[in-house]
């Protein structure tokens, strides 16, 4: 059975209209979403300037409407949605790593239908429930905002245990997240440092504890141990490195630009790490839900405004404009 709804069609040039989409039946192994909640993204970019083939929206929430065969997830079932329909067959889903899946099936929202619409359907698999006592609005804060954030950190954890403070470049969704998850995970006594070209973010991030930085000022920052790029411009993961404590790491968040490094003086000599982080993986949801279900009113903060779906297009153009935290945009879930 197919059924058509109406939904947001990206058309390029920042314009978005509303046309009929059709949504067929879960098949074996998947399940029908009734979505009712999706934050917006500066990877959206893309296709909000140059339009999509697909309903975009890669951080959804919603509630089970229909369950294909096979499936135990019951129908009503609220929660998330994995951004990457990964195998879980190959070597790295295997060892749990499904954030590198060497056979994805779909990255949702990019190559098929996302959560901008009224209807998603995924896999059984990247679908992850939540518990009552989660907004649903709030649960797309377990995807980027704390997903992303949280394997960062973990990724840190590798290569640098003792920690006495951070810094993060970039005051955008993803680097409040890393605000956010750094207090979380160190504690309030560690400083967090946080540089960003925009006044509005920075105000902002410090409402979260971080201390604002000016971009052409991070000596003030001393040397912290860990430095986060969240911009994904090569002069900032270049400034971040340059002001890192002996044994720090830098972890590069945020795609982009390059990093030209010299092995002596970067790396060999005061034993730096430069790591990529990719999203996280699937079998970080659970923790990262425990820690929403303790902190949802510090965590939900992180959204600084939600508009219903009709007002998608008002709700990109102020994101874009760059003064917002996270952008989340609501519908009551379709039947």
């Amino acid at each position: 059975m197919t059924r058509t709804a109406l939904a947001p069609k990206f058309t390029g040039a920042g314009n978005i209209e509303f046309a009929a989409h059709d949504y067929t039946d879960p098949g074996p192994g998947q399940l029908l979403l009734s979505v009712q909640a999706n934050a917006l993204c500066g990877t959206d970019r893309h296709q909000y300037f140059d339009g999509s083939s697909v309903v975009p929206g890669h951080e959804a929430a919603g509630t089970v409407l229909q369950a294909g065969e096979g499936t135990s997830t019951p129908v009503g079932t609220r929660g998330a949605v994995f951004l990457m329909d990964y195998c879980g067959e190959c070597r790295s889903c295997r060892y749990g790593a499904t954030n590198q899946c060497f056979a994805k099936r779909a990255d949702m929202g990019f190559t098929h239908d996302g959560g901008y619409g009224p209807y998603e359907l995924v896999h059984e698999s990247n679908f992850f429930p939540i518990t009552d006592d989660v907004e649903i609005g709030n649960a797309t804060m377990l995807l980027d905002v704390m997903g992303t954030s949280s394997h960062a950190l973990g990724r840190a954890a590798l290569v640098r245990q003792d920690v006495e403070s951070v810094y993060i470049a970039g005051a955008g969704p993803i680097g409040l997240g890393l605000t956010v998850m750094s207090k979380l995970t160190y504690g309030a006594d560690v400083p967090v440092y946080i540089s960003d070209l925009s006044r509005w973010r920075l105000d902002f991030a410090e409402s979260f504890g971080a201390i604002p930085l000016i971009v052409d000022n991070l000596q003030s920052a001393g040397n912290p141990d860990l430095a986060f790029d969240a911009s994904g411009k090569e002069s900032a993961r270049r400034a971040a490195l340059d002001i890192i404590s002996k044994r720090g790491a830098l972890i590069c968040v945020g795609h982009g630009e390059g990093l030209a490094l010299n092995a002596s003086d970067d790396l060999i000599g005061p034993e730096h790490a430069v790591l990529g982080s990719e999203y996280f993986r699937y079998d970080e949801m659970p923790g990262n839900l425990a820690l929403l279900s303790e902190h949802q009113e510090l965590i939900s903060r992180v959204i600084s405004h939600r508009f219903p779906v009709s007002e998608i297009a008002e709700a990109f153009q102020l994101f874009m404009a760059g003064e917002t935290g996270k952008v989340v945009v609501t519908q009551e879930g379709a039947s």
